[in-house]
This record gives C-alpha cells, structure tokens and sequence, in this order.
C-alpha cells in the first residue's frame, strides 16, 4: 500500500495583506483555493499584530522589518513552489522580490496575473524580468485562480 505523500510547501507572494478589501479576499478565496492542493506558506501570518504595535510604541520598527524579512527568507527556503499574485498597475516590488529569490533557490514559481491592465514592456504580461524568472523556474503565469491551482496541482504530483 502506497503512503500519501504530503501536499508541497509552496511559499504565497502577494501585497494583499496591506489592504481590508485584499485580506478578505485572500483569507475567503484565495488561500482555501491553494490549500486543496498545496499547503500555503503564508507569510502574512508569520507576524503578529502585537509586534507591529510595539514596534509603533517603542520606536523598533528597523528591528521588525529585518525580523520580518528573515523570517520570510526562512519561510521561502522551507517551500518546493512559489504562488505570486501579480495584480496591480505594476507588480509589487516585495512580491517581485520574492521571486526572484525563490527562483534563484530552485523553487519552482507561479504567477497569477488577473488584472485587465497592461503592466510591463510590449509582449509581456508583466515586467519582463519577473516573467523571466518564473519561466526559467519552470512555472508560469495564468490569468485564472482556477487555473493557478490546476497549475499547482500539476506541478504537486
């Protein structure tokens, strides 16, 4: 009898966090999608509110943002996939970040591009070079949530 194997790590890049309107989306949409066939590292959730209010309080915020950045490293690091939503007039500079590094590490990346804007130089859907890494990655970049996870999925088997 073959054992299940365990749903890849795959590490969620997006800016939605920043926003009232791209948390519900995110904690009501978009992580249930990925989790039916991923297991989402979601670095939104690696920070409590309770340290960005001492930071305010104490004046610490230098020491929160390379906390943060370190544990986001760490999170990357501990995937085999990267998921990026890619929407916005230009793809988010943490985000682009994100892939970049994760890229460069061997994970393989995925971009989630939904938005009618153009973004990007003439032929590309978004910034030429963050297509790039995630085409080198051996990921892609869909125009679905439906076709992220089936791309996901594939990739997780």
């Amino acid at each position: 009898m073959r054992g299940v194997s365990p749903r890849p790590r795959c590490y969620v890049a997006s800016p939605l966090g920043f926003s009232d309107a791209g948390r519900h989306y995110y904690a009501e949409v978009y992580l249930p999608a990925l989790a039916a066939v991923v297991e989402p590292v979601d670095p939104w959730a690696l920070t409590d509110p309770a340290e960005i209010a001492a930071a305010d309080r104490d004046g610490t915020h230098r020491e929160l943002v390379a906390a943060i950045g370190a544990r986001n490293i760490e999170a990357i690091r501990s995937c085999t996939l990267l998921a990026a939503n890619l929407d916005g007039q230009e793809v988010d500079s943490g985000t682009a970040a994100e892939i970049g590094y994760a890229a460069a590490l061997g994970l393989r990346c995925f971009g989630l591009r939904t938005d009618l804007r153009e973004a990007g130089e003439r032929g590309a859907h978004v910034n030429l070079q963050v297509e790039a890494f995630i085409a080198a990655s051996g990921g892609t970049i869909v125009r679905s949530l439906d076709a992220l996870v089936a791309a996901l999925a594939d990739a997780a088997r």
